[in-house]
């Protein structure tokens, strides 16, 4: 009965150890749809000008009379909506900052469809948080007619609220669903022939896009235009649009793309992949950053100084530079400057 069960056990270990990867391998396949967009389907951008009001003392230092600013003037012409007449040089305000609207939709979403929208100070408001967006109209040009409206809670992000060397930025926030599209959006139409352009330019992602076309709807369905867009020819019948969807959910593997980013505002670092750094010595403001082999009597810790082995990876790099509170602008700095010197191969993205 042992024995049985131990060979059991084996033949399960065995049928893992040979599915393993290509079930690992199915898990980080990406669709089509995630690395491509369908030609004519640009996404159409909204701006907005309004008031963040509600704010708790933090908003805009304006003052009515004749050093009035814009923000007292948004707050009058918004009263003046309501018959509600109010002099200028009577208006004391801190808890209303006028704000910058922004949003990115898609030519597809129907008139009453929510997106995401964001909202940044104009003045000088130290922070935007508790606030509520009054009802701003968004327009995609600056003298054209409104096409969305956008309104709700503002929601400033706590990302580096949790690290006291890094300052948090409460100036801008986002309302996840609070833009709404009044009225319908020019759409491309669906043609016989049309082009999938690539997010991210690379002939070899062009060509596996096109071979996993061909492979499950036909020779000379895809064809490589070059290194940013691939041609599909569709039949010319009524199943166009299935057959772009079906294309848009094939799954194809990615490029392993080395590629380190740095969040700007609170010093997140996610890099793709294995990545290590090399032998080199950096030094920026009052760090200094020393990767390589360590001498056996090198035991004496220098004030600001950080030093490492070499080949430990990108993330170990990272938490030691956190560690000695290292501000978030140096961080990127510094992993610039070991990109520039050959310690890291990868492509280093601040945001």
């Amino acid at each position: 009965m042992i024995i049985s069960s131990m060979r059991i056990v084996r033949a399960v270990a065995l049928s893992l150890a040979v599915f393993a990867p290509s079930a690992l391998q199915a898990q980080n396949d990406v669709k089509i749809r995630d690395l491509t967009a369908q030609e004519g389907a640009m996404p159409v951008r909204l701006v907005g000008y309004g008031l963040a009001v509600g704010l708790d003392g933090t908003g805009d230092r304006a003052i009515g009379g004749q050093t009035a600013g814009p923000t007292v003037q948004g707050v009058i012409n918004t009263l003046r909506r309501f018959n509600i007449e109010v002099p200028a040089d009577l208006i004391r305000m801190r808890n209303v900052a006028a704000v910058l609207v922004t949003a990115e939709v898609s030519p597809f979403l129907r008139a009453g469809g929510r997106f995401e929208i964001h909202v940044s100070s104009m003045g000088d408001a130290r922070s935007l948080r508790g606030g509520v967006l009054y009802m701003t109209p968004l327009v995609a040009d600056a003298n054209g007619p409104a096409l969305a409206s956008a309104q709700g809670a503002l929601l400033v992000s706590d990302g580096g609220a949790v690290q006291r060397y890094t300052p948090t930025h409460e100036t801008t926030a986002r309302i996840p669903t609070g833009g709404v599209l009044e009225a319908d959006l020019p759409r491309p139409a669906m043609a016989a022939v049309s082009r999938l352009l690539l997010r991210e330019p690379d002939l070899a992602m062009a060509t596996k896009i096109a071979t996993a076309i061909n492979g499950a709807m036909g020779e000379k369905t895809a064809l490589v235009e070059d290194e940013g867009a691939v041609i599909i020819t569709l039949a010319d019948s009524g199943s166009k649009p299935l057959a772009m969807a079906k294309i848009r959910e094939l799954a194809i593997a990615p490029e392993a793309r080395p590629r380190l980013v740095i969040d700007g505002r609170d010093g997140t670092v996610v890099a793709g992949g294995d990545m290590v750094v090399g032998s080199a010595t950096v030094s920026h403001g009052a760090i200094t950053l020393a990767i390589g082999k360590l001498a056996d009597n090198d035991t004496a810790a220098i004030p600001g100084s950080v030093r490492l082995p070499a080949g430990i990876p990108v993330q170990r790099v990272a938490t030691a530079l956190h560690a000695v509170q290292t501000p978030v602008n140096e961080i990127a700095a510094i992993f610039a400057a070991l990109r520039e010197v050959g310690a890291i191969t990868a492509e280093v993205i601040v945001r």
